[in-house]
Formats: structure tokens, C-alpha cells, sequence
């Protein structure tokens, strides 16, 4: 029998599972491109997981001949001599100083900034004014890290001595503040100040996407309590963002460690047996900029492996940074579950 339109019943019989064969076909495809894509998904991980890894063994073995022919202890040691491969000395005890005084400086500067910034680009500016200043704080991130390094040696740096004068005079019986006689524009302080500004749009933008997705029953709740509008920031808000703003920290962190080209710019390098100083008011040298100063060095393979193993110290230091930062994150998440 034939329907009203001509088409026999026949034709429109299901397949024996008792699905039209459209249907079959768009399940079909859409296991296969679960299956695809899942693959991919678990392809890229694994790539990942193995460039590290690769990344890490090489260092490595880059570093064991020069570590075995070391005469001095290389976790503790200041001294840095390898100009004879058979006979060098080396330490990172002041490149590991100068790294991560000079990183947690920054990320002291940084995060209230960048956290302040995300709250009143999400919860006070108005629209017209918010995406412009998004846009504005976005855009710092573009910037080449040379033209930061040049930007803080010839025009910044010249205001930063009152500064230091004021700290050194008020704290100076401080080791951490002691006036030790160096030129302001290339002190660990100062690069702390360009290594806040370059860090400064990553926490901002992570920060403000985070804020930015609060739920708005969490704020009209506080609200509706009677709380002003700093209150509500401060129940509602701020816990929901903690997460996200440690991730923007750690990555900004993780940014300022390896920093290189403004570093080497700014931050004078101090004579070979200068005597140790606690001071962020000296100079110095980080792990990459040490490395990049010294690559003419790079003549032999036994002292390049001295650098590579500075390299692999910067490495793990990296590694370290994340990983607590991935632990404090979870442990937030399973406790506002």
C-alpha cells in the first residue's frame, strides 16, 4: 500500500536494530568522532608529558660530566670559574638568590595590583569603560621583553634612586635593604619593579575571567543579606577567585623565574669573589640571564655543562613552582565542594 505521497511503506522500513538508517549513520559518526577526537586529546597529552620528560633527561646528561669534575659544592658555593674545563668551580647558591628574591618581589608588586585591577574592571567600571581597560591591561602583555629592559634602564631608572635612598636610610640596618653603594637603575630591586610590570597582565586577565564568572546568585544573595558592595566582593567573589588568582600568581611567577632579556639589561653583574650580600639594593645575576651572558663561553662541552646544569636547576625550580600551585588548587577545589 502506498502512502499519501506516493512513497510505499516498504521503502521507509527500519533496519533491523529498529533505527531509520539516518539515525544509524549520525551515531556512527558521532562515536567515530568521539573516538577521533579522544585520541587526539590523549595523543597531545602524552606528547606533553614526554617533551618534559624528554627535556629533563637531557639536561641531565648534559650536566653529570661537568657536575663530576665540580671542586666546589654546587648547591652551596658563590664561586663561578670554569674557565679551565679540568679544573672548574662552581656554585648556584647567588643565582638562586638573585631568582627568587627578585621573582617573589615581583609577584609581592603584582598580584594586589593585577587582583585590584580585575575587581573594578568586573564589579565597578561601568561597560564603556571596562573592555577598553581590558583591552589596555591585554595589550602590555604584547610587549617585547627588550623594550621592558630598555624602558627600565634609560627612563624608568633614573626615579628609582629617591626611592632606594628612603628605603636604605629608614631600613638599612636591615641586611635585605643595606645600601651596598650600587647604581639604582640595576639593583635586584628595580628589575623586581619591570618584572611586576611584565607579570602584571597575566594575573590581571586570568583574574578577571575568573571574577567574571561568579555566579550572580552568590552576589544577589549577599545582597539581598544587607551586605555593601565590598562585602559582597569579600563573601562572594573573592572566595569563588581564589583559585584562579593562585593560577595567574604561579603563572606570572613561573614567567618572572625564566625571564632573561630585561634581566640581563638591567641587573649588573657583580666581579667574580665580590663577597656575599643579602641586599636587594646589589647586583647579581639570575640563572637565564647568567646563562645568556656567558654563552661565548660555549666552547667546550664540559662547561657548557656547567651552565646546562644551572639550566636544570631553573628546570626543577619551575617544576616545583606548578606543581604546588596545582596542589594548593585542588585542595581549594575539594574544600568548597
Amino acid at each position: 500500500m502506498s502512502s499519501i505521497t506516493g512513497v510505499s511503506v516498504s521503502d521507509q522500513s527500519p533496519d533491523p536494530d529498529g533505527r531509520a538508517p539516518l539515525e544509524s549513520d549520525q551515531a556512527d559518526s558521532g562515536r567515530l568522532g568521539d573516538k577521533i577526537f579522544g585520541g587526539l586529546a590523549k595523543g597531545s597529552g602524552i606528547l606533553v608529558v614526554a617533551l618534559v620528560t624528554l627535556i629533563g633527561v637531557f639536561l641531565i646528561a648534559q650536566a653529570i660530566p661537568a657536575l663530576s669534575r665540580n671542586n666546589a659544592n654546587f648547591l652551596t658555593s658563590t664561586e663561578w670559574n670554569v674557565a679551565n674545563p679540568d679544573s672548574m668551580s662552581f656554585g648556584i647558591a647567588r643565582l638562586l638568590w638573585v631568582t627568587v628574591i627578585s621573582s617573589l618581589l615581583a609577584l609581592i608588586l603584582a598580584v594586589p595590583l593585577g587582583v585590584c585591577i580585575a575587581l573594578f574592571i568586573t564589579q565597578y567600571a561601568p561597560t564603556w569603560l571596562a573592555r577598553p581597560a581590558a583591552s589596555l591591561i591585554d595589550l602590555l602583555a604584547a610587549v617585547p621583553s627588550i623594550v621592558y629592559g630598555l624602558w627600565g634602564a634609560y627612563v624608568v631608572g633614573q626615579y628609582f634612586r629617591p626611592i632606594q635612598d628612603f628605603v636604605t636610610s629608614v631600613f638599612g640596618w636591615i641586611p635585605l635593604f643595606a645600601d651596598e653603594g650600587a647604581s639604582a637603575a640595576s639593583t635586584i630591586a628595580f628589575v623586581s619593579i619591570v618584572l611586576a610590570v611584565m607579570i602584571l597582565p597575566i594575573i590581571t586577565a586570568l583574574s578577571r575571567e575568573v571574577f567574571a564568572q561568579t555566579p550572580g546568585t552568590h552576589k544577589e544573595a549577599a545582597l539581598a543579606l544587607g551586605a555593601t558592595k565590598w562585602e559582597m566582593i569579600r563573601t562572594a567573589v573573592l572566595p569563588f577567585g581564589k583559585p584562579g588568582v593562585i593560577s595567574a600568581s604561579m603563572l606570572g611567577l613561573g614567567r618572572a623565574l625564566g625571564e632573561t632579556v630585561a634581566v640581563m639589561i638591567i641587573v649588573s653583574s657583580l666581579p667574580e669573589g665580590a663577597p656575599w650580600s643579602w641586599s636587594i639594593f646589589n647586583g647579581g645575576e639570575t640563572f637565564a640571564s647568567k646563562i645568556a651572558n656567558n654563552y661565548g663561553e660555549f666552547d667546550s662541552p664540559t662547561k657548557t655543562g656547567a651552565y646546562i646544569a644551572a639550566g636544570l636547576v631553573l628546570f626543577l625550580l619551575t617544576f616545583v613552582v606548578n606543581a604546588i600551585a596545582r596542589v594548593v588548587i585542588e585542595r581549594r577545589k575539594a574544600f568548597t565542594e
